[in-house]
């Protein structure tokens, strides 16, 4: 099997080449990038382009390495014992298998996503080392072993909010997913609304490309904000002479809100406004 992207996912070579690449060594793919360049979707269109099924482990700044594994609820335990339930004699029935044995065990060679691995504490990464390396964890309430009959193909993915540990990096195929070019951004929009009008797209492009080159600014605009914005021009069935305005006195485009996401964002254009309108008067 070969992931060459999909119809709903524009993939460039290098980012083919580094799934496929991934794939074959069954090692961690670990991508990372910008916010909304489609990192959290590459997982799901992997899966999709190989017919095998998803697991997701979305990973918060609480999560802990175990819950991966499993958890082992002893207070219910405790509880249910109390009150004479006989299910107290079989540990397993307080065992809560995490997302690793979920795709350890799956009957199908599925795709583990664990998204966001950035979030966690610093230790996170190292704690999965062994389990992600030997595809196997030790379950000490029951004494088994759980040990993946398949690797799974597992894709971690990063906004770069922390460093990873070297020891971790060691074991993954690393790809950075660079933000797209116009062209590979014209697809993009193409695959999403494919009736969208050229002249549309164009000017649409032009001014989301201007927004990102402007220096200062605090989050540039995203992929998925600009197929937001071009939802709700389509919607509002605004002109294309709107976008073709080039007035510097009116820097601030329609609908800004899917674009600009802070105010300081949104301050920085109203100056830019403000000193082109204090130039033209002089």
């Amino acid at each position: 099997m070969r992931f060459e992207g999909t119809q709903t996912y524009v993939a460039t070579e290098d980012l083919k080449v580094a799934v496929n690449a991934a794939a074959r060594l069954r090692r961690p793919l670990l991508v990372k990038g910008e916010p909304g360049t489609g990192k959290t979707v590459l997982a799901q269109e992997i899966a999709a382009a190989f017919g095998a099924p998803l697991i997701e482990w979305h990973v918060k700044s609480t999560t802990k390495a175990q819950q991966g594994l499993y958890e082992y609820d002893a207070v219910s335990r405790l509880r249910d014992s109390q009150l004479g339930d006989p299910r107290v004699q079989d540990v397993r029935n307080y065992i809560r298998r995490g997302k690793l044995w979920e795709a350890f065990t799956h009957p199908q060679v599925p795709v583990l996503l664990i998204d966001e691995i950035d979030k966690a504490d610093i230790e996170f990464p190292n704690d999965l080392l062994q389990e992600l390396d030997r595809m196997e964890f030790f379950v000490y309430e029951t004494g088994e072993t759980v040990k993946a009959t398949q690797r799974p193909i597992v894709v971690i993915t990063s906004n770069n909010e922390k460093e990873l540990p070297d020891a971790f990096l060691r074991r993954c195929f690393f790809h950075y997913i660079k933000f797209p070019d116009r062209e590979t951004m014209e697809q993009i929009v193409r695959v999403h609304f494919p009736d969208i009008q050229k002249d549309l797209v164009r000017e649409a492009l032009t001014t989301f490309y201007d927004i990102r080159d402007v220096p200062g600014l605090k989050k540039k605009p995203s992929t998925s904000e600009l197929l937001d914005w071009l939802k709700l021009l389509l919607h509002e069935d605004l002109p294309v002479e709107t976008l073709r305005e080039r007035d510097p006195r009116k820097l601030i485009p329609p609908l800004h809100g899917a674009l600009l996401k802070n105010e300081q964002d949104v301050m920085l254009f109203e100056r830019l406004a403000f000193m082109a309108r204090r130039e033209n008067r002089s």
